[in-house]
């Protein structure tokens, strides 16, 4: 990893991202797939507002170990049509912009990829598992 980054610096990237997945939002109707590019969007941009809230009263490292846990919990969806799962791609799309913004160690993330549950393993069940939001507070996007 590069220098440590405070959590001023991980709050400020974390809005930034959650800007551009609120600009997404916004231009899904003008996409192939307005509904999953939605979804796609809408799940990086609570993502993104979990992990703050997370940043809010944890160190940064507690918080990128927090993440390699919430990535190591998604079922691997690639090779699937690119509008078929989009809140788990667009998980796994916010985690990985997070590790580039954190400076985590490519090594790593791959490591922590290479732990992630194959979605065939799932099939049997009626969704997939991937952990609750880590904060105690409801995000901006499922609170009324």
């Amino acid at each position: 990893m590069k220098e440590p980054m405070s959590t001023e610096q991980m709050l400020q990237g974390l809005k930034h991202y959650r800007r551009i997945a609120r600009q997404d939002m916004l231009r899904a109707p003008e996409t192939p797939h307005p509904e999953a590019f939605l979804a796609h969007a809408e799940s990086r941009r609570a993502l993104y507002v979990d992990l703050g809230t997370y940043a809010e009263t944890h160190a940064p490292s507690d918080v990128i170990a927090h993440a390699l846990e919430l990535y190591q919990a998604i079922p691997f969806s690639t090779g699937t049509p690119e509008h078929e799962h989009p809140d788990l791609k667009g998980r796994e799309n916010a985690l990985e912009n997070f590790f580039l913004l954190v400076g985590l160690d490519p090594k790593t993330r791959r490591e922590a990829r290479s732990r992630r549950p194959k979605m065939d393993s799932l099939k049997g069940d009626a969704a997939p598992v991937v952990p609750a939001p880590a904060s105690d507070a409801p995000s901006e996007l499922t609170s009324g």
